[in-house]
């Protein structure tokens, strides 16, 4: 789908338009109260409008889905093309970027695999309005960042193994500014990235260790992007046995929105100076499988007794946080699908989030202004003590509850003393269940806009 800004010229099939409790008149309909319902759609000839409730507590998120809901009712009606009037509710550039991402957004979809994929009849879209240009430019950048980490989580397992994972990567950048180096078999070990490599070894489908490199700008502090991405997580030898296993691709989002974020800094040409690191694998109990009970000599000098298997994706991150280290990180910000712990508090809606306060306080700003919501979680000192191992430094899983704040615990283990970091365990909204705004079910794509949101401000204002 096309976004223009300027219509002259054009004759689209119908119009949007987005309802409050303080809209009286549209095109001379009446509106009846029920109308300026938060989330209801409605059809007349060729108007929809979109109810967003309170007109003082709208939120550009609000906005965001009410366009995803409006595009996809405009689908329905098998429309061609449709025009957006912005609602003068915030400046209009935001209005835009909102409108935008939430019209791409809600668009989605993932079925390459069937056998009679959707057919997408709404091929243009204007958004029309004073300084409306801007924010389309930027929209289509966050939506497409999005929509490429949903496009990675939801491949299935079979699909997306680590190796395709860093071919997509090296192909994807390669005619741009970008670099990437992808490390594999002993190149791992000589590396010392022997948390992947042990996570990953029992499959046929061996591990990778991806690195992005995007400097616009060496003097700009270097901000890491630290993504896991288990391709498929069985949790090895101690093998899932409640849950649905066919989700378990989505262990890959973390990664997927290191890659989108990528994606987006280097589409933008973001003045900076950013590495993205993933550390990519797949467990598969196979005889070489890592063992619980193993031990695991990292690299910063850190002992690890792997007591689960099942907490692999925090044994990856270290990998790519001691990387950070090494390559002198000022800002490093790491993203998984970590703990079902993280969900239990806090549910589908919001990611959390631990670390260091200020870069916390950052994230969490540009976690309002994506509509990729984080929460401050606590790091108490006193908890490490569920970390402790009977013949190891520490132990990858705690031995009680607050199992996402004992895994971040595990994190900080690895993050250098001179290094601003923040972990983002986002296992709550990386899928959605059903479609709903701008959220088809399936993968949400979380991360992708935070991240990029996130590494623009701090490469703007550095420290």
């Amino acid at each position: 789908m096309y976004i223009h800004t300027n219509v002259a010229g054009h004759q689209p099939e119908g119009a949007i338009v987005f309802v409050t409790d303080a809209t009286t008149m549209v095109e001379n309909i009446a509106l009846a109260q029920r109308h300026q319902k938060k989330g209801e759609v409605y059809l007349f000839a060729r108007l929809i409008t979109v109810g967003l409730g309170d007109r003082g507590r709208v939120t550009l998120d609000d906005l965001r889905a009410a366009a995803g809901q409006a595009l996809r009712a405009a689908g329905k009606e098998r429309w061609t093309s449709a025009a957006v009037l912005l609602p003068n509710l915030f400046p209009p550039t935001q209005e835009a970027q909102a409108i935008t991402e939430g019209a791409l957004l809600g668009a989605y979809t993932f079925d390459q695999y069937k056998s009679h994929p959707s057919e997408r009849t709404l091929t243009d879209l204007f958004v029309t309005g004073q300084d409306a240009a801007e924010g389309v430019r930027q929209g289509v950048v966050f939506a497409e960042a999005t929509a490429l980490a949903r496009d990675l989580a939801n491949e299935p397992p079979n699909v997306m193994r680590p190796s395709v994972l860093a071919d997509f990567v090296v192909s994807h950048f390669a005619k741009t500014a970008a670099s990437v180096t992808v490390y594999a078999g002993d190149d791992l070990l000589r590396q010392q990235f022997v948390g992947v490599y042990t996570v990953g070894k029992g499959s046929a489908h061996k591990p990778r260790f991806i690195e992005i490199r995007y400097v616009t700008d060496p003097a700009k502090p270097l901000v890491a992007l630290v993504g896991a991405g288990v391709a498929f997580d069985t949790d090895g030898i101690s093998l899932k046995s409640k849950r649905d296993s066919s989700d378990m691709r989505f262990d890959t989002a973390g990664a997927a929105a290191v890659v989108g974020a990528m994606h987006g800094l280097v589409a933008t040409a973001t003045p900076c100076n950013v590495v993205g690191l993933i550390a990519a694998a797949e467990t598969i109990p196979d005889a070489d499988s890592m063992m619980p009970g193993q031990l695991i000599q990292y690299p910063n000098g850190v002992s690890v007794q792997v007591a689960d298997t099942d907490a692999q994706g925090r044994l990856v991150l270290a990998d790519g946080l001691i990387r950070a280290a090494k390559l002198g990180a000022t800002f490093t910000i790491d993203i998984a699908t970590l703990t079902g712990a993280a969900v239990a508090a806090l549910g589908s809606r919001y990611a959390a989030v631990f670390g260091a306060e200020e870069l916390v306080t950052r994230m969490l700003h540009s976690g309002v202004d994506t509509g990729e919501f984080l929460w401050h979680m606590p790091l108490p000192d006193e908890y490490k003590e569920q970390l402790t191992s009977t013949y190891a430094d520490i132990s990858n899983i705690g031995k009680e509850s607050a199992g996402a704040i004992t895994a971040a615990l595990f994190l900080q283990c690895f993050v250098a003393n001179d290094t601003q970091w923040a972990h983002v365990d986002m296992a709550g909204p990386m899928q959605a269940e059903t479609t709903s705004g701008y959220k088809p079910a399936g993968a949400t794509g979380f991360g992708a806009r935070v991240l990029l949101e996130a590494t623009i401000r701090l490469s703007r204002q550095g420290v």
